[in-house]
């Protein structure tokens, strides 16, 4: 079955005619038919699942076992830094160029899925792979790539995330996890393969290794309509979530004949901690940016992380750091990239193989760090951590995370809640607010921390309780703040009517969403 595309109107020539080909939306059409079923199936399993509270039983056979993933492929065995970011064109080649070993070009949290952002990002890839993605920007300079460039890889959205432009004979939107993998493989993965480089993913989200089964016989299958050897695709998942952290051994299993590691959504997994226990005040967390890698729950979820990749010879991938660093402060810059060079130089030290930087001045400053622990070697999976034993227990300790509830806590979160929501809305799904680089991982944590506090009635350091009143105030003002400071052509062009309508939808209600964007989409 091919499904069919509803709009086309925002979309270049090269966009309908050469990534929405015909032969293009048969092959999605495909994957919509073999494995969107079972993806719903698994999407609303979900919803079924108490919060983890131990290892699973009956898959003790599978983490008791004596088996490893395929070995690292020679042309991207060393991956010490890697930058994300989206697939805006000039975007693309400054991260291809940045000397990072790897480029994740980034469909889903540092993205914002208008159909335009989706067809051509596919465009931007489809140039990049064969070396000829160029730019002129308005001011006449000229981007290009350079003879290195980093290895690319690609995210695409979660599992839990439609495509609404693309639907079934019957109506059923597509899923935008096999839009984005079907489209990106169609026209690439045999243009990498020849080129001595492979399809290299990030895969976002999961919560169970059922949903990480489903991904391996995709795969099984692309290759086979494609005419691709068994294991082309190598793929790294990301732990962002509690459920996963409790499942990493059985997530490496499941694809171990495609593994590329696992990696450290340091983000989306605090968001991740406060909604699987959003109705448990033990789980109540402190300021958001108090919620560092050293808190106990974080530190135990990365040992155990790179304690079970390298028993099972798979890459173990360290966590983002978003800072952006300042050119008018330079006192303030310094004490950023300390903290920034401290948090790598942790990563190395504990045994990662590598990490994630989102901007391309941070690229020297964790290779620097990385470089003093790998020398000339490509990764430490070698190294074994025979040290680490994390009991279910020290996944879940939330309530040891040091910090107070505060003012200024609350109103960052008000505050980069509403600006990111409404950068999202306009089209930019990564955003650069307080010298931070935002995404909607960040922005789930700033919502679901505001509910959280709110469900819980959480104290202020100062005595106050964080009401729906007390933030419904703080959102008006900061509300103004950002009108001020902005300008009114600004404030209007960025939707502010709906951008607070979906933050009280978020924060404020009775419930709590499961995805801030899943709402959201349906205003884009």
């Amino acid at each position: 079955m091919t499904l069919r595309p509803v709009d086309h109107s925002d979309l270049s020539e090269r966009g309908r005619a050469e990534i929405l080909s015909a032969e293009a939306l048969a092959f999605l059409g495909e994957l919509h038919d073999r494995f969107d079923a079972r993806r719903r199936s698994l999407v609303e399993a979900r919803r079924d699942r108490p919060a983890p509270a131990d290892f699973l039983p009956e898959t003790a056979e599978v983490r008791g076992g004596d088996w490893r993933v395929v070995p690292p492929r020679p042309d991207y065995a060393d991956r010490r830094v890697e930058i994300t970011g989206p697939t805006d064109r000039k975007l693309v080649i400054n991260a291809l160029n940045s000397g990072a070993k790897g480029f994740m070009a980034d469909f889903e949290d540092a993205n914002s899925p208008t159909w335009s952002n989706q067809v051509e990002g596919q465009v931007n890839l489809v140039d990049a792979v064969r070396g000829a993605i160029t730019y002129d920007s308005s001011d006449g300079r000229h981007y290009a790539l350079r003879e290195q460039v980093a290895t690319l890889l690609v995210r695409p959205r979660g599992w839990h995330l439609p495509e609404k432009h693309l639907v079934s004979a019957s109506g059923d939107r597509a899923s935008g996890s096999l839009v984005d993998f079907g489209l990106f493989a169609f026209h690439n993965a045999q243009a990498l393969l020849d080129r001595g480089k492979a399809p290299y993913l990030y895969l976002p989200k999961m919560e169970h290794h059922l949903e990480a089964r489903l991904w391996n016989e995709v795969f099984v299958f692309t290759q086979q309509a494609l005419g691709l050897p068994h294991g082309t695709f190598r793929a790294t998942v990301l732990i962002e979530t509690l459920p996963a952290a409790f499942q990493m051994d059985e997530i490496l299993f499941e694809l171990r004949d495609h593994s590329y590691g696992l990696n450290a959504g340091r983000w989306d997994y605090i968001f991740s901690m406060i909604k699987s226990y959003r109705d448990n005040p033990a789980f109540v967390l402190p300021d958001r940016l108090s919620v560092t890698m050293t808190a106990p729950f974080m530190r135990a979820y990365t040992e155990l992380l790179v304690a079970t990749c390298h028993r099972r010879g798979a890459f173990a991938m360290g966590g983002m750091a978003a800072l952006i660093p300042s050119r008018t402060d330079a006192a303030a810059n310094a004490r950023a990239v300390d903290a920034v060079r401290a948090d790598k130089r942790r990563e190395a030290g504990a045994g990662f193989d590598g990490t994630w930087v989102a901007h391309p001045d941070l690229v020297p400053v964790a290779t620097e760090e990385f470089d003093a622990v790998l020398g000339d070697k490509p990764n430490q999976i070698d190294r074994q951590r025979d040290d680490v034993a994390v009991k279910a227990g020290e996944l879940l300790d939330a309530a040891a995370t040091p910090g107070a509830v505060t003012e200024a806590g609350l109103r960052n979160d008000v505050s980069v809640g509403f600006r990111y929501i409404s950068f999202w809305l306009s089209g930019r799904g990564a955003a650069g607010i307080n010298n931070l680089m935002e995404d909607a991982a960040t922005a789930e944590i700033a919502r679901s921390q505001l509910w959280q506090w709110i469900r819980h009635g959480a104290t202020l350091d100062d005595g106050r309780t964080v009401t729906r009143s007390l933030v419904s105030s703080v959102l008006d003002e900061e509300m103004a703040k950002i009108r001020v400071e902005v300008g009114e052509d600004v404030w209007h062009k960025g939707r502010p009517d709906e951008t607070k309508a979906v933050f009280t939808e978020v924060t404020l209600g009775e419930t709590m969403p499961e995805f801030l964007t899943l709402g959201a989409y349906e205003r884009l």
